[in-house]
């Protein structure tokens, strides 16, 4: 479960960088407006994830705003396992 939890996390950075500097690299236009809808839409849903599990976003043992940042760029691949981890 770690590994694809890892995985999605790369992922997830993967297509926040392509959608930053997908135009620098030389991507079609109309690739590089797929990915920062797709981005946005994904940045969006994390939020909406913030505001429904905050409770269980601050189990994250380190400071908050950390915790909240992770959860913006990762979703529930950063919360999912802090309920795990005091579930278990």
């Amino acid at each position: 479960m770690q590994i694809l939890n890892y995985s999605m996390r790369a992922l997830c950075l993967l297509a926040y960088a392509l959608a930053a500097a997908g135009a620098a690299l030389g991507l079609p236009d109309g690739m590089v407006q797929a990915l920062r809808l797709l981005v946005l839409v994904v940045l969006l849903a994390h939020a909406g994830e913030l505001l429904l599990f905050f409770p269980r976003v601050r189990r994250y043992p380190g400071p908050l705003a950390l915790s909240i940042l992770l959860t913006m760029l990762f979703g529930l691949f950063h919360w999912l396992p802090l309920q795990e981890r005091v579930s278990a």
